[in-house]
């Protein structure tokens, strides 16, 4: 039987983490349970659930900072942001949803542990760039401190970063520290009807080269706009790629109407206004095109990172091999992929590609069986295995936390 221990503070935290270690169990740390269905399928004796480490700490608007416990939902975090006209500009993603699990549901601890990053990274970066500082608990139980409340500097190891992106595998985070920015005063898209995938990410990379200060690019292929709520989008049976601008109301129309000057060779685009931006982008993060509808035939998603003006050329050799459909994001550069449903979810077919046309690949969603039976993140070279297991001895050397979540043994 699998014992769940919901810490309602940090010492508690750190007590179960000791009795674990000496007992030498290992649990499964989640927040909210989101994101359990990513990764490889665990089954460990004990679970430690993060949801009662909540509550805002510190928030300094003017200052553009905030803390919060860990087991915080992010739904608090930006409504309370919003309030004052703020945001977390890294726009984290909700991959509940897309992957079988409670969408709104997620944790900042989650967020930060899974570094989530949503369309607006290309101009503000990823959730790992704005973390200030951390308060945590490693696998031997010791509770420690890394950065503080400002963006500086530093000489050695950022081990608030270091954290960002490890899925719980080397400490469980007890309190974040992060960057906040003002909410745009206006956002509006651009959207371009019937671009094939390789002309759509060529023009969202000329965009990208414009001096518009542009905040998110995405192409949909076709079989993927039936799926967005904006009715007028998901009726077209046609590709869809769309272009943010976001800032002050005056400079909002300039930049529009100059972006549509320097892509007039491409079309004449629809432009989607502040109401429909903000949905359309919000059905993005929540990835509503790659998450299917009840009664669909099951597939599988993979996460793909390659250069963006090599993205069309992956799919297209992918498609090869595959039925596919493909959510372009980061003009290409970010690749939501959704393939039928296989036995190694397409796995070796889509590495072989990568590894000819650069790129890395991460299975997002799929059954247990096929979790357990391929390699779920990119595989590491012998080096970085190295590095990555000399790490996890440091953190957790009795492989208390999430062991196998990212690679087997480790």
């Amino acid at each position: 039987m699998v014992e769940t221990l919901r810490p309602t503070n940090e010492a508690e935290l750190q007590s179960a983490l000791i009795g674990l270690s000496q007992s030498g169990l290992a649990a499964e740390i989640r927040g909210a349970g989101s994101k359990a269905a990513i990764g490889r399928p665990l089954q460990l004796p004990a679970v430690i659930e993060t949801t009662g480490l909540s509550g805002i700490t510190l928030y300094e608007p003017t200052e553009l900072v905030m803390s919060a416990r860990a087991g915080t939902s992010l739904g608090e975090v930006e409504s309370t942001l919003a309030e004052r006209g703020q945001m977390l500009a890294f726009e984290p993603m909700d991959l509940g949803p897309a992957t079988g699990g409670r969408g709104g549901v997620q944790t900042m601890g989650a967020v930060f542990a899974t570094n989530v990053s949503g369309a607006r990274r290309i101009a503000a970066g990823a959730a790992r760039d704005h973390l200030l500082g951390v308060r945590a608990v490693n696998g031997r139980g010791e509770i420690f401190k890394s950065g503080g409340r400002v963006l500086k500097n530093v000489t050695g190891y950022d081990v608030a970063r270091a954290l960002t992106g490890s899925w719980g595998t080397l400490a469980v985070l007890s309190e974040v520290t992060f960057k906040v920015l003002p909410k745009p005063q206006e956002t509006q898209t651009l959207v371009y009807v019937g671009l094939s995938d390789d002309v759509g990410v060529e023009m969202l990379c000329a965009a990208m080269g414009s001096p518009f200060e542009i905040s998110g690019t995405v192409h949909l292929t076709a079989g993927l706009t039936s799926r967005l709520e904006l009715g007028r989008l998901s009726r077209e049976a046609a590709t869809v790629t769309a272009i943010r601008i976001e800032n002050f109301t005056s400079s909002v129309a300039y930049r529009i109407g100059r972006l549509k000057d320097a892509l007039k060779i491409y079309g004449t685009p629809e432009l989607l206004e502040q109401d429909a931006s903000l949905l359309f982008w919000s059905e993005l993060r929540r990835l509503s095109p790659v998450t299917p509808a009840p009664g669909d035939a099951p597939t599988h998603l993979w996460r793909i990172s390659t250069a963006p003006r090599q993205a069309a050329k992956v799919v297209d050799a992918i498609r090869r091999n595959m039925q596919v459909e493909a959510c372009y994001d980061a003009s290409g550069g970010l690749i939501w992929l959704e393939v039928t449903a296989s036995a190694d979810a397409g796995g070796a077919d889509i590495r072989r590609i990568l590894s000819t046309h650069g790129g890395h690949a991460t299975l997002i969603r799929a059954e247990p069986a096929v979790r357990g039976s391929v390699e779920v993140f990119q595989p590491m070279s012998a080096s970085v295995e190295r590095l990555t297991r000399g790490i996890k001895a440091a953190f957790d050397p009795s492989a208390v936390l999430n062991p196998g979540r990212m690679y087997a043994g480790i």
